[in-house]
């Protein structure tokens, strides 16, 4: 397949035709398969990592007639390779993952973010603010997590800054990056301020947060009716484990929550868009069940083959994320899932090493004749 002569030009016009998807809401089947392998055609001829991938398995992408045609790059190569569609120079933000036993970190690189943001916003208050139209916007923000100015590499912190200043709200952030210390004292002063307001707030929090406000202080960290928390990262804290039941019902208790307004987020470094509990969804027949955006399909695959298995039965999260305009449409991750006509049932990650499906691709990357550089 040739390169095009404009790349830039040609991720211009995707990122463009992602975001009408975006504020359009919804999407059909059609729509979003055309869509995706139009973007897993560029990416094979801009993309290193996955166009070896692409080769490696003798694809024609341009007889491909649907998402399922795509290949899949494993999360891990993401801290093996740069997977970018355009140079170095040209990053405006690269969101790192954590810290990983093999000592690398993944990398997600960025030449704009406005695909990003406007994805995050979009499914952000169809699912923590979907009353605004008859109650209005929350007063305040209150978050248990970095600003995006301390900690650059952090999508995460990103992502809430950009609801920040969507929302134009109050807000106060309460975690030291320096010291890895949440500010308890400061926490329950912003929470006496919300209920002076009386006004509901947003909470927003990564359960490693959540467990210290939990465990280290005895202060009313009370706020007012009608407040609500996302909870993100897992739920393992870094002094103990918690099991998510138990943290969700502390964090209601000690947060005055109504227990439906305590909404997990699901996302990684690797994609561009989240998937929501839509427990403040009046609609949705399984709030316990995460939703994809529609411009997000997730289907569970064999660990081996990495093949689909039969409808409502285990396996780990393929990912089409049209978002990822510029890294991979197509990623593989070791999440364990369930995918149901309500939702996507999230189970852990896949204990042990990659799996071995992940670890066939890597290996067909690696073992290509182009050789995998930073």
């Amino acid at each position: 397949m040739a390169a095009d002569p404009d790349p830039l030009a040609a991720s211009e016009a995707l990122h463009a035709r992602v975001r009408e998807v975006i504020a359009r809401g919804a999407s059909t089947d059609v729509a979003f398969d055309t869509l995706a392998l139009d973007i897993a055609r560029f990416q094979a001829c801009t993309v290193g990592p996955f166009g070896r991938l692409v080769r490696s398995r003798g694809l024609d992408l341009a007889l491909a007639r649907d998402a399922a045609s795509i290949p899949a790059v494993p999360t891990d190569v993401f801290r093996l390779a740069r997977v970018a569609a355009f140079p170095e120079a040209l990053d405006v933000r690269v969101f790192r993952t954590s810290g990983t036993t093999a000592g690398a970190r993944g990398e997600h690189p960025f030449r704009t973010l406005a695909t990003y943001e406007a994805a995050a916003l979009a499914w952000g208050a169809a699912h923590l603010w979907p009353d605004a139209p008859r109650l209005g916007g929350p007063a305040r923000a209150i978050v248990l997590a970095p600003r995006s100015d301390a900690l650059a590499d952090s999508s995460l912190s990103f992502m809430i800054d950009a609801f920040v200043a969507h929302l134009g709200v109050e807000a106060s952030w309460h975690v030291d990056v320096a010291r890895q210390s949440l500010d308890v004292d400061a926490l329950a002063r912003a929470c006496g301020r919300a209920r002076a307001d009386g006004a509901p707030c947003l909470l927003f929090g990564t359960s490693f947060a959540f467990v210290w406000a939990i465990d280290e202080t005895s202060a009313d960290l009370a706020l007012p009716a009608g407040s609500r928390a996302m909870i993100t990262g897992g739920f393992k804290g870094k002094t103990r484990e918690v099991d998510e039941g138990e943290l969700r019902e502390g964090l209601a208790r000690r947060f005055a929550l109504a227990p439906d307004h305590v909404v997990g987020e699901y996302g990684m470094t690797e994609m561009s868009s989240q998937l929501y509990e839509p427990r403040l969804v009046a609609e949705a027949p399984r709030p316990d069940l995460y939703r994809a955006p529609p411009w997000v399909r997730v289907v569970a695959v064999d660990p081996t083959t990495l093949e689909p298995v039969a409808p409502g039965e285990e396996g780990i999260a393929r990912i089409v994320d049209l978002a990822n305009v510029d890294s991979a449409v197509a990623i593989q991750t070791a999440d364990r899932v369930r995918v149901l006509p309500e939702g996507v049932e999230l189970r852990g990650r896949l204990p042990g090493a990659v799996p071995r499906g992940c670890s066939l691709a890597i290996e067909e990357l690696t073992s290509s004749a182009d050789p995998i550089r930073r």
